[in-house]
């Protein structure tokens, strides 16, 4: 397989989809990465596995609408494999394997045959000290742009999930690339004060428009330099409420056609006002585990 990813936006040709068949007994608050599933165990409306297969099915049958070839991770039974863009990220013809939690190592070989068919030179581990995930990395042509957290207490974090030396060594293995970092607010507590990932309030859109959550950004002067970087026109800007719903986490099948979540009201109208087809699914349930569209697709290869 010839990989080939350069952006967020071209025509998808094939991507990996994760599953969430045998997804496993509701997590212990202990045993959550994240403070909205955290928030949906306590209140007793943690997602059912019924309602979330076929939330990911909708998305398999839209991506197969159109022509998108569709991989899947093999099932490993009581495992959560629903967010494959942790796992792993391309970016140009190069397969980079994520350093996420430990506890969720078994991912990566539920996709082993997939990574097969990519030639073994092209298959890039990063340094064990580089703590990354795929949601914080977002390849924009010459440019790959790095959601992190730099504070000296990122150890504390279970929601700090890319480090500083992630940022570095992606700077080493992609040298015509320019890698530019954003510092993310993050909590352990509050998701609606936490951005799990750049992805969570961030993603661009179309042509050359952008959705953004200011507030999910540390640093005022790195948020400045993405609306001028698309231009203030380009941009769409979400509410904390939003960006809690995960409006920033659709997912681009060109710059034409997108699939949303069905719930995203003024997002999808706003979109539609682009000249964008949006492909509605429902997602509601899956959002609740701090993820959505994005989070759940792993491309491979883009025109």
């Amino acid at each position: 397989m010839k990989l080939h990813i350069n952006n967020e936006t071209s025509r998808l040709r094939a991507v990996v989809l994760g599953t969430a068949k045998s997804n496993g007994p509701i997590p212990t608050l202990e045993e959550a990465y994240d403070p909205k599933s955290q928030e949906h165990i306590k209140a007793g409306t943690y997602p059912k596995e019924e309602d979330m297969v076929k939330e990911m099915e909708a998305v398999a049958a839209v991506l197969e609408k159109y022509d998108v070839k569709v991989y899947r991770p093999k099932v490993i039974e009581d495992y959560n494999q629903i967010f494959t863009r942790d796992i792993a990220f391309v970016i140009d013809d190069k397969f980079v394997k994520s350093n996420i939690l430990p506890d969720r190592d078994q991912e990566i070989e539920a996709i082993e045959h997939v990574v097969k068919q990519i030639a073994p030179e092209k298959v890039i581990n990063l340094p064990e000290e580089a703590h990354i995930e795929g949601g914080d990395v977002m390849p924009i042509g010459d440019y790959i742009f790095v959601g992190t957290y730099k504070g000296e207490d990122y150890k504390d974090y279970i929601t700090a999930r890319t480090n500083w030396q992630a940022v570095e060594a992606l700077e080493k293995e992609f040298p015509d690339k320019k890698v530019i970092s954003f510092s993310l607010k993050k909590s352990n507590s509050v998701a609606k004060d936490n951005a799990l990932h750049l992805d969570c309030c961030f993603q661009p859109v179309g042509k050359n428009k952008a959705i953004l959550y200011k507030e999910g950004f540390l640093i005022e002067d790195e948020y400045n330099w993405l609306v001028n970087f698309f231009g203030k026109e380009n941009i769409y800007e979400i509410t904390r409420d939003e960006m809690y719903e995960m409006n920033s986490n659709i997912f681009s099948i060109s710059e034409d056609v997108v699939i949303s979540e069905k719930g995203f009201f003024r997002l999808n109208s706003w979109l539609r006002e682009q000249g964008i087809t949006v492909e509605e699914v429902p997602y509601a349930e899956i959002s609740k585990q701090e993820g959505l569209l994005r989070c759940s697709t792993l491309p491979l290869i883009r025109d």
